[in-house]
């Protein structure tokens, strides 16, 4: 009998979430759809507002109660969409869990880093102070916080940027979580830390074997720890593919923008050719392709048309009217 097919640990399906206050709607997801295998790293890539973050959020169910959520977000089989608040707790932390862009914002500043790490464990596992104290002891020493047991009674104002983050890492993995949301969690830290959390996210990942979604506007962030790469505008993903395919092989002219205009080795007097325009308002995105005001290749009907998704492979996606030949030529 043949075993079976495998399952995506993530899948999502024509995600939107749209923000209604008052007299006003932001979209700011438009049906984006993605899998992720047990295992695997998933980057997705963007500038700033272009839903990157609200996508995280929507799969840890943080949404604010004004947010309309529709779709289908299946992580490791529990669609978290349409989930009860009690539900979501049961599955935040044992299931997923997320590491988010500014520590100090995110830890409790009243409670010490051990009590926080430690009540989390209690929470899912009903283990007592002392033995929850203990693991959250071996957390710290995993993500490589020097001098460990001290800092298990520093409260977050004591630790210096990098040992926070490393906290919130070790905060994010108490539960074992089968998929890990990492949002832009580098983004803040010297050059130096960024590298050392990286490599500690890698290696901490393959030893767990845990699936991760990592936010980042960074490429080259993207090419050092990712399997997958997702590139998103005004709240889609406009290409999608291996590393290698997106950022070897990349077929969207916002791609080719987003490289572009990346420092790199071999770049000393050469000017960065930067993506002109601004994003578009998610309250009031444009006809045809979002990217169309922007985009040098740009031609008429890209700003009456809705921009088509064409697959070229297997998770290879690129949306824009430019790909069809690419399709036809193979």
């Amino acid at each position: 009998m043949a075993e079976a097919a495998p399952k995506p640990i993530v899948d999502v399906r024509d995600l939107k979430v749209e923000f209604r206050r008052r007299e006003q709607s932001v979209a700011a997801v438009n049906g984006v759809t993605f899998s992720l295998m047990p295992g695997e790293v998933l980057t997705i890539l963007g500038e700033s507002g272009s839903g990157k973050s609200v996508t995280l959020k929507a799969l840890m169910g943080l949404v604010p109660d004004y947010a309309h959520v529709t779709g289908q977000a299946l992580v490791d089989g529990k669609d978290v969409v349409g989930m009860s608040r009690d539900e979501l707790r049961q599955i935040r932390g044992p299931v997923v869990s997320m590491i988010f862009q500014e520590p100090m914002t995110a830890l409790d500043p009243v409670f010490t880093i051990g009590d926080q790490i430690a009540e989390i464990i209690k929470t899912h596992e009903g283990l007592s102070h002392r033995a929850a104290m203990k693991r959250a002891l071996e957390l710290l020493e995993m993500v490589s916080i020097p001098s460990a047991a001290r800092r298990l009674k520093n409260y977050p104002h004591e630790m210096s940027g990098g040992m926070r983050q490393r906290a919130m890492i070790a905060m994010a993995l108490a539960c074992r979580p089968s998929v890990l949301l990492a949002d832009e969690p580098t983004t803040a830290l010297d050059v130096t830390v960024q590298i050392q959390i990286l490599l500690l996210l890698r290696q901490i990942q393959k030893e767990m074997g845990m699936a991760v979604v990592f936010v980042t506007h960074d490429v080259g962030v993207a090419a050092e720890i990712s399997d997958q790469v997702a590139v998103m505008y005004a709240g889609r993903l406009v290409e999608t593919g291996t590393v290698y395919e997106v950022l070897s092989e990349r077929s969207h002219p916002y791609t080719e923008g987003l490289l572009s205009s990346t420092v790199h080795g071999g770049m000393k007097g050469q000017p960065l050719d930067m993506i002109r325009g601004q994003p578009p308002n998610l309250a009031a995105l444009p006809p045809g392709c979002s990217f169309a005001p922007r985009c040098s290749q740009a031609v008429e009907s890209c700003h009456r048309v809705e921009a088509p998704a064409v697959t070229l492979g297997p998770g290879r996606l690129v949306r824009c009217i430019r790909a069809q030949p690419l399709l036809a030529a193979e």
